[in-house]
This record gives C-alpha cells, sequence and structure tokens, in this order.
C-alpha cells in the first residue's frame, strides 16, 4: 500500500472515543487542495473524529494514515483562555508563522493590541487566521462560525478559499450553508458508514 502524500490524511474504518466508541466507523480522504465539511447532530463524534486525528482521542478501530512528519494545525471549539497573557495578536500571528498579510482591514488596528483587550470576534477570527495560515499539511477547525457575524463569515470563507488551495482542510460547522460553500465534500457523522 503506497504512502499518502504530504497532506494527504486517510482515514478507514476509523472508530473513535475516550473511555468508549463515540464515532465510527467512518471512511475517508483529507487530501491538499480540498476542503471536507463534517455534519451532523449534537453529540454525533463530530469533535471526536478531528480528536482522534490529532491524537487527543482514542482509536479503537481502523486506521488513520498520514505520511510520517506530517503536521496538523488545530482549532478547537474554544480558543485557550488569554486573559492575563501579556500577548498581542502580531505576537499570536508570529508564534504561529501565520503572516499578517491578507487579513481583514477591520483587524489590523488590533494587531498590536493584547488578545485579552480585544472584542470575542477579533479574538476568534485571529485564532482562525493563526491556524489556517501556519505552515501545517492539513488543518482542522471545530465550529470556526460559532458567535461569528456575517461579516466575519465572509472574510473566513476568503482565508479557507486562499489557504485550501495548497493545503487539506477540515472543518465542522451547523451553519449547512456555509459548509455548503466552502466545502469540495460534505460527511454526515452519525450515519453507519462513509466511504470515499
Amino acid at each position: 500500500m503506497s504512502q499518502p502524500q504530504p497532506g494527504e490524511v486517510e482515514v478507514i474504518d476509523l472508530v473513535a472515543g475516550y473511555e468508549r466508541p463515540v464515532v465510527g466507523p467512518l471512511s475517508f480522504n483529507l487530501a491538499p487542495g480540498r476542503v471536507l465539511g463534517l455534519s451532523g447532530p449534537n453529540g454525533a463524534g463530530k469533535s471526536t473524529l478531528l480528536a482522534a486525528l490529532v491524537g487527543t482521542a482514542r482509536v479503537f478501530g481502523g486506521r488513520i494514515r498520514r505520511p510520517p512528519g506530517s503536521r496538523i494545525a488545530f482549532q478547537g471549539q474554544h480558543p485557550p483562555p488569554v486573559h492575563g497573557l501579556p500577548l498581542t495578536g502580531r505576537e499570536l500571528l508570529e508564534l504561529a508563522a501565520a503572516p499578517c498579510a491578507g487579513l481583514p482591514e477591520w483587524l489590523t488596528p488590533a494587531l498590536d493590541r493584547r488578545l485579552d483587550a480585544l472584542s470575542g470576534g477579533q479574538r476568534q477570527f485571529l485564532h482562525h487566521w493563526a491556524t489556517l495560515m501556519s505552515p501545517a499539511d492539513a488543518v482542522l477547525l471545530d465550529e470556526p462560525t460559532n458567535n461569528m457575524d456575517p461579516a466575519g463569515m465572509a472574510e473566513l470563507k476568503k482565508a479557507i478559499s486562499r489557504r485550501s488551495s495548497t493545503t487539506a482542510i477540515a472543518l465542522i460547522s451547523h451553519e449547512s450553508d456555509f459548509l455548503e460553500s466552502v466545502c469540495d465534500r460534505i460527511v454526515r457523522v452519525g450515519d453507519k458508514q462513509v466511504s470515499g
């Protein structure tokens, strides 16, 4: 069996969870230049699936194949707390090796302010930008549209489109219109078996 290409993740009959299985079996490929959407009801195991891909959930069955040394960037539903942390937006992007170029204009003034002094929307978008634009081979975003206004969603769509030309992206969202507008393929989690 040939080795996956850089940035490619193959999920084969995966069953994952924590104390017990929560999701699966599922099969799909995540490939550079493609955006995969994960949909399904609350509790179906979408977040657990992403956690399995980054190694923080237990794999009960099946396999995850990716090239050795491949880098996966992951942004969970709740960005880490920043209260009292003397870190500016610009420093966050530097730590993630993500460029400032291309950020929406409304975020430019926020770059030199501390993260805990920014609005929730500004902070959320900066975290998503840092994850999306980091030098990763694959990017995983868990509910990036939560609490995001329409202008923020429009900018997030642009950022995903820009990054997806060279990177594999998987994201979870309950916003079906958003998923359909940015994804090449949508996998419904909670169905018995998905392949392809």
